[in-house]
C-alpha cells in the first residue's frame, strides 16, 4: 500500500516526490539493488554477489520445511535468515544446515561471515559454533536485543 507523500521540498524545487510505503514492489527492489550493486562494481572493479540457501525439504512432498538463507558478497557470508520449526528442532539439522552453509562461504572464498539474530532466538546456538557476538542493540519488548554476530571462516592470506 502506498502511503500519502510527505510533504518535503526538493533543494532547489526539484521536481521529485518523496514517497512513504509499507511495501516492496519489483520496480522498488529491482531498482535500487540494481543501482547499489553497479555503483559497488564500479567502485570494487569486480562482481561476486550469489544468493545462497540451504533447505530441508519433507523427503516424499519435496516442501520446503525450514532452512537458512543469505548471500556472498565481496568475500564475505551474509546468513540473512534462518529457520526450523520446532518439530525439527533438536535432531542436529540447524547444525547440519548451518555447516553447510559456512562451507559453501568459505567454498566461494568468504573469509567471514556476518549475522544478527534477536535475544530470544538463537544466539547460544551461534555462540556454540564458533560465532562471536561484535554487537547489541536494544529493541522492543523491554530487555530484547538485537545481537551481531561475525565468524571468521578462513584464516586471511
Amino acid at each position: 500500500m502506498l502511503l500519502p507523500a510527505m510533504p518535503a521540498t526538493p533543494p532547489n524545487d526539484l521536481p521529485y516526490t518523496i514517497c512513504i510505503s509499507d511495501t516492496i514492489d519489483a520496480e522498488v527492489e529491482q531498482t535500487i539493488l540494481e543501482g547499489l550493486n553497479a555503483y559497488n562494481d564500479a567502485i570494487t572493479g569486480y562482481q561476486d554477489r550469489q544468493v545462497l540457501s540451504v533447505v530441508v525439504r519433507d523427503r516424499d512432498s519435496q516442501r520446503v520445511l525450514g532452512g537458512a538463507m543469505g548471500r556472498t558478497s565481496l568475500g564475505l557470508l551474509f546468513l540473512d535468515l534462518f529457520y526450523l520449526p520446532p518439530a525439527l528442532r533438536g535432531l542436529g539439522l540447524g547444525r547440519r544446515i548451518l555447516q553447510q552453509f559456512e562451507e559453501e562461504g568459505r567454498r566461494r572464498g568468504c573469509a567471514s561471515a556476518v549475522l544478527y539474530t534477536i535475544s530470544f532466538q538463537a544466539p547460544e546456538f551461534y555462540g556454540r559454533r564458533g560465532w562471536r557476538r561484535f554487537g547489541e542493540i536494544a529493541c522492543s519488548p523491554e530487555g530484547t536485543s538485537r545481537v551481531f554476530m561475525s565468524k571468521t571462516l578462513q584464516a586471511a592470506s
